[in-house]
C-alpha cells in the first residue's frame, strides 16, 4: 500500500491532487496546513509527502525536518510558486526529493511521485536487508560472516535445547567460551545459571573442591561449607574449559557425575541430585590424549556426543574487519575516545596478519590502539602489535600463499609426529586433501598412516 500525504492550504488544490493521485492507485491523505500535516506525520508512515512551501503554521522546510527525524525513508516533494523557487532549491539541499513549480502538469506530478515512492521503498528494503545481514553476521555475541562461523551458528541452533554433552574445539583465543554462552543463552536453560571453570587454571589441590564443593572441616582451611560449580550450575550449564588438562582421578569422578547425575561434596556422604548441562572445550587434540591413555575414552565419548569446531581467525579473513570495527566501537565508549576510525591501510594490515592469538589477540590489539593512538584516524603505524608478533609478521610478509600453506602443513605434521589423520583434523581439511598437499609440497609423512586409525 503506497501512501501519500498532500499538504496544501487551498481546498480546491488539495481536491485536484487527491483525485489525480487516487486515480493512479495511491492511498491519499490530506492536511489543510503545516500543523495538521505535522500531526499526521507523527501518526502515519508515508512513502511520500507532497507539501506546499509557504502556508499557515509550519512551512514546507519545517515539515521536511520533521519527516527526516520521524520517517527517514519518506520522500518530500515541495510545491512552490515561481517567486519562491530559491526556497524550494534550499529544501533540495536540505534533503527534499524534488520540487514542482505551480502550475504543473499532471504527468510531471505522477512521474516525480512514482520515482519518490520507488526510492522510499528501495531505502526501506535496503534497511531490512542490512538488518537481515547483520543478524547473519552476529549470533548472541559471536560475530562473523565467514562460512566457518555460519556453520557454527547453524550448529548452535541445532544443539541449543538438546541435553547431551557438547565438545567445543578450537585454538586458544578463538572464542570457545563465547560459543558456550551462545548455546546457553539462546536455549531453554537461559533463565538458569551459566557457570564457567577453567580446568587448567585452578591449582590441582583446589579443583576437586571447586567442582564438587566441600563441607566444613573437610580439609585444612575448610572453615565453612561450599557449593561447588556443579551445584552452582544446577538447572543451567556448566562450562568446563581446557578439559584435556583434567587429572585422571577427576576424570573418573566427572564420568560418574555424568552417569548418575549426582555429586557428593568433599567431607559428605550425602548425594545431591543435579540437572546440569555440561559443555566442555579444549584447544588440544583429545583423540591423541585418548590414544596415549592421558584421557579416558569413555569420558571422551560422553563429552563428545555433539562437537562444534571453532575455526581460527586466520581462516576467517572476511570476519576480521567486522570484529575490528566491533572492538573499536566497544573501546571508544569504554575509554571515552569518540571519532576514531580505522584507515583502509590499517584494515588491510589486520587482514594480512596471521593472528596466532586469534580473536583475543585482535581484541587486545584494538584496545591498546584505542588507548594509545594519538590521532583520530588509525594508520598501520598506530596498530599496537606486540614486538614478537611484529617480527613474525614481518618475516612472513614476503611469503606467498602457497609458501604459507606449506609452512602450516609442515608445522602440523611435525606437531603430530607425521600423522596425516591428526594433522588433517588439526588443519580442518580431509585426509585425502592433506595427502595431495603433502605430495604437492614434497613433504614427508610418518611411516604408519591409516585414515581409519
Amino acid at each position: 500500500m503506497k501512501k501519500i500525504l498532500v499538504i496544501d492550504d487551498e481546498p480546491a488544490q488539495r481536491k485536484i491532487l487527491s483525485d489525480i493521485l487516487g486515480d493512479a492507485g495511491y492511498v491519499v491523505q490530506m492536511a489543510a496546513d503545516g500543523n495538521e500535516g505535522a500531526h499526521l506525520i507523527q501518526l502515519e508512515t508515508y512513502q511520500a509527502v507532497l507539501t506546499d512551501l509557504k502556508m499557515p503554521g509550519k512551512d514546507g522546510l519545517e515539515l521536511l525536518m520533521e519527516v527526516q527525524v520521524k520517517s527517514p525513508f519518506t520522500q518530500v516533494i515541495i510545491m512552490t510558486a515561481f517567486g519562491t523557487i530559491p526556497g524550494a532549491v534550499a529544501a533540495i539541499k536540505k534533503g527534499a526529493y524534488d520540487y514542482l513549480t505551480k502550475p504543473f502538469e499532471k504527468d510531471d506530478l505522477l512521474r516525480i511521485i512514482a520515482h519518490a515512492v520507488e526510492k522510499s521503498e528501495l531505502l526501506s528494503e535496503n534497511q531490512v536487508l542490512r538488518s537481515a545481514i547483520q543478524s547473519r553476521h552476529q549470533y548472541y555475541r559471536l560475530i562473523g560472516k565467514s562460512s566457518g562461523m555460519l556453520e557454527v551458528y547453524n550448529l548452535i541452533e541445532r544443539v541449543k535445547d538438546i541435553p547431551v554433552g557438547i565438545l567445543i574445539t578450537g585454538a586458544s583465543g578463538s572464542g570457545k567460551e563465547m560459543v558456550a554462552r551462545a548455546i546457553h543463552y539462546s536455549g531453554n536453560r537461559k533463565d538458569h545459571p551459566f557457570v564457567a571453570i577453567n580446568a587448567g587454571a585452578i591449582p590441582e589441590t583446589l579443583i576437586e573442591s571447586e567442582l564438587f564443593g566441600h563441607e566444613k572441616g573437610a580439609f585444612t582451611g575448610a572453615g565453612g561449607s561450599y557449593a561447588g560449580k556443579f551445584e552452582q550450575a544446577n538447572h543451567g550449564t556448566l562450562f568446563l574449559d581446557e578439559i584435556g588438562t583434567m587429572r585422571h582421578d577427576l576424570q573418573v569422578r566427572l564420568l560418574r557425575v555424568l552417569q548418575d547425575k549426582t555429586i557428593q561434596r568433599l567431607g559428605s556422604a550425602k548425594s545431591v541430585e543435579l540437572d546440569v548441562r555440561i559443555i566442555a572445550a579444549t584447544n588440544i587434540n583429545l583423540e591423541t590424549r585418548v590414544a596415549t591413555g592421558a584421557f579416558r575414552e569413555d569420558l571422551y565419548h560422553r563429552l563428545n556426543v555433539l562437537r562444534i569446531p571453532l575455526p581460527p581467525l586466520s581462516e576467517r579473513r572476511e570476519d576480521i574487519a567486522l570484529l575490528a570495527h566491533h572492538f573499536l566501537q566497544t573501546f571508544m565508549i569504554r575509554y571515552n575516545r569518540p571519532g576514531l576510525e580505522l584507515s583502509a591501510r590499517s584494515l588491510s594490515r589486520l587482514e594480512d596478519y596471521h593472528w596466532p592469538g586469534n580473536v583475543r589477540e585482535l581484541e587486545n590489539l584494538i584496545e591498546k590502539t584505542v588507548i594509545l593512538c594519538p590521532h583520530l584516524r588509525i594508520e598501520p603505524e598506530h596498530l599496537m602489535f606486540s614486538q614478537g608478533s611484529v617480527r613474525r609478521a614481518e618475516a612472513e610478509d614476503h611469503l606467498s600463499l602457497p609458501e604459507r600453506e606449506r609452512r602450516a602443513i609442515a608445522e602440523a605434521m611435525e606437531l603430530f609426529d607425521g600423522s596425516i589423520k591428526l594433522a588433517a583434523d588439526h588443519l580442518g581439511i580431509s585426509y585425502k586433501t592433506l595427502q595431495y598437499r603433502l605430495k604437492k609440497y614434497m613433504l614427508k609423512a610418518g611411516e604408519r598412516n591409516n585414515p581409519n586409525q
